[in-house]
């Protein structure tokens, strides 16, 4: 009866009442945006593995930075910023300045003449090479972030989001030979 009770309920409630002791709530939390969460990291590393340890970083950062939420900003917000700040270390580890994807995305099994998923490759790879910042506001606002909010997540204006975001565009459009 408490899930349903937490499945009708704002991720904000739920992570006060998770502030509160009540893990069944963060239960509920970690199942209505592990996915979204994932996808996002594994874009930003497409390494399954470092992607998995990432994301399981990241909600333990979750876990531990509990007591320090707020409800004024949104939940799924104070979310992607603790993972983006986790992908941040991750490169940093690895002392890459750029910071491109170490290498194209695992490639998704395509059958022979299966265009639609050759070009998701293609794009996937092409957003692998695009400069982080770009790279970080295209693949929020992919997750259904406002320009608003991944101004919020990533600590920069938005008028900057919506530089880069337009720079982003255009340069995958020259990288998949489409015209500016």
């Amino acid at each position: 009866m408490l899930t349903l009770i937490h499945r009708l309920r704002g991720d904000e409630a739920l992570m006060q009442a998770y502030q509160r002791g009540d893990a069944s709530a963060f239960e509920t939390l970690y199942h209505r945006h592990k996915d979204g969460l994932f996808a996002f990291i594994y874009r930003s590393c497409p390494r399954r593995e470092a992607a998995k340890e990432l994301a399981q970083e990241t909600w333990t950062a979750v876990i531990d930075k509990a007591s320090t939420y707020q409800p004024e900003a949104a939940f799924k917000t104070w979310l992607y910023q603790i993972a983006r700040n986790r992908i941040g270390d991750y490169w940093r580890r690895r002392d890459n300045h750029h910071q491109p994807l170490e290498q194209a995305p695992e490639p998704v099994n395509c059958a022979a003449g299966d265009d639609r998923e050759s070009l998701e490759n293609q794009l996937m790879a092409a957003i692998g090479q695009l400069p982080i910042d770009q790279r970080d506001a295209l693949l929020l606002q992919q997750q259904g972030f406002s320009q608003q909010d991944i101004a919020a997540i990533t600590g920069a204006g938005e008028e900057t989001i919506k530089s880069r975001l337009r720079y982003a565009r255009r340069q995958l459009r020259a990288q998949l030979g489409e015209p500016a």
